[in-house]
């Protein structure tokens, strides 16, 4: 049975979103480096998914097929983290397809790399 090993994220300057998500989510490099064109990223206690970045000169996509969600408890943990990842660098993204109510809130990497927020406990 095939399962997720690692999401692999596209980054112009791998150091600099190696920097941002080690900070985002807590996770560390797994082999002790970062090198200019690549680098796996793990929790740095416990399970979960690990996340890899290899140099792209690629344009980011405005609506990517594919992209991060991270949970969050509650509709105030949600707002809190997304006040922290703008801190460390992510911007919001006016994105034109929120529903009315949405449980979620699109964030872009320091590399552009969109990303969403959820609030896990909505309706």
């Amino acid at each position: 049975m095939l399962r997720i090993g690692t999401v692999v994220l596209g980054a112009q300057d791998v150091r600099r979103a190696a920097e941002f998500w080690q900070r985002a989510l807590g996770y560390v490099p797994r082999d002790g480096g970062i090198a200019d064109d690549w680098v796996v990223l793990v929790p740095v206690d416990g399970p979960g998914t690990p996340i890899a970045l290899g140099r792209s000169t690629t344009p980011v996509q405005e609506h990517p097929r594919v992209h991060l969600d991270l949970y969050a408890d509650d509709a105030a943990e949600q707002a809190a983290e997304v006040d922290r990842l703008v801190a460390l660098g992510a911007e919001r993204v006016d994105w034109d397809s929120y529903p009315e109510d949405p449980d979620f809130v699109v964030l872009a990497d320091p590399e552009g790399n969109r990303f969403c927020v959820i609030d896990a406990t909505h309706g």
